[in-house]
């Protein structure tokens, strides 16, 4: 079995967890995530199988798409509506939406980000949420991140309340906290600020519409129907150009050797050599001799 399961994870299940009954149900043990989505989240998580997980990293660095529900008016520790609160504004708090679409758009491209303590990220060998547990902070190292798009989901003109909630659909890069982003708005229009709820909506190629939760994989399983579920590797590596494998270059492509450059590469960061519209390898551009490729990934035993 090798391809990749747009799975769509419920909530109150980790990643690994799903992983874990995937294991059971598909009963093989070559199963992997494409990023983690907290147990609080629900939406697009596709899983790799197989030879497929040789590709997992790709499926992990393509963008993202979420929707989410801002609250502004506290804060919490883990920076989402599971945490204990920081700090709280309980004035009648009052915006515009012009004002609002103006820090959106401030927000866009670019930014900035601390991952919030709560998270996955390591700092000297062990990961933020260890310190937090424990109540202890570190420095956290700030990076860049691209927000494609943030986009306000519904149509009021004034904002107003103690505590105000908005709609909003963020397209991004991969390694964007959308807890942060909530504070990061927050910020900007002067309140606290936390992320209440949240959906992932898409990763990479991979949309709700072609999701399939745990228990419509154990059915399909049971009833011999599974493969109508498993896409091929192709379908996540259909952003790169393909190109048939002729006889010319066929001994080195399966052997695996360091081939001149396509001129593709010029504009792409890889390129997939296949058979028949099947991939057999990933290439890239060599890292350290100009106009060579190398290969990257390689599926010599897909069907």
């Amino acid at each position: 079995m090798n391809g990749i399961l747009p799975l769509w994870k419920e909530r109150g299940m980790t990643s690994h967890d799903c992983v874990f009954k995937l294991r059971k149900i598909l009963r093989t043990k070559k199963v992997g995530h494409t990023g983690t989505l907290d147990p609080g989240v629900e939406g697009v998580l596709p899983i790799c199988i197989g030879q497929a997980t040789r590709i997992a990293e790709y499926l992990t660095d393509a963008g993202k798409t979420y929707e989410a529900v801002i609250s502004i008016g506290r804060t919490t520790t883990t920076e989402d509506a599971e945490g204990e609160t920081v700090a709280e504004d309980t004035t009648n708090k009052a915006f515009t939406r012009a004002e609002l679409l103006d820090v959106l758009a401030s927000l866009t491209g670019v930014i900035n980000q601390t991952p919030p303590m709560f998270s996955a990220v390591k700092v000297n060998g062990k990961r933020l949420y260890e310190y937090a547990r424990k109540g202890e902070t570190v420095e956290r190292p700030t990076r860049q991140v691209t927000i494609y798009a943030l986009e306000l989901l519904d149509d009021k003109e004034i904002y107003e309340g103690h505590e105000i909630t908005f709609p909003v659909r963020i397209s991004c890069s991969k390694g964007t906290y959308i807890r942060t982003l909530a504070v990061q708005i927050g910020e900007a229009l002067g309140y606290p600020a936390h992320m209440q709820e949240l959906v992932r909506t898409a990763s990479g190629t991979f949309t709700q519409d072609n999701c399939f939760t745990l228990a419509q994989v154990a059915e399909l399983m049971e009833n011999e129907q599974i493969h109508t579920c498993i896409l091929p590797v192709e379908y996540a590596l259909s952003d790169y150009p393909y190109i048939e494998i002729t006889s010319s270059i066929e001994k080195e492509i399966f052997n695996g050797q360091v081939l001149p450059a396509d001129a593709l590469l010029k504009v792409h960061d890889k390129i997939v050599f296949g058979i028949k519209g099947k991939a057999f390898a990933v290439y890239q551009a060599h890292p350290t001799k100009e106009g060579l490729m190398k290969p990257h990934k390689m599926f010599p035993t897909i069907e």
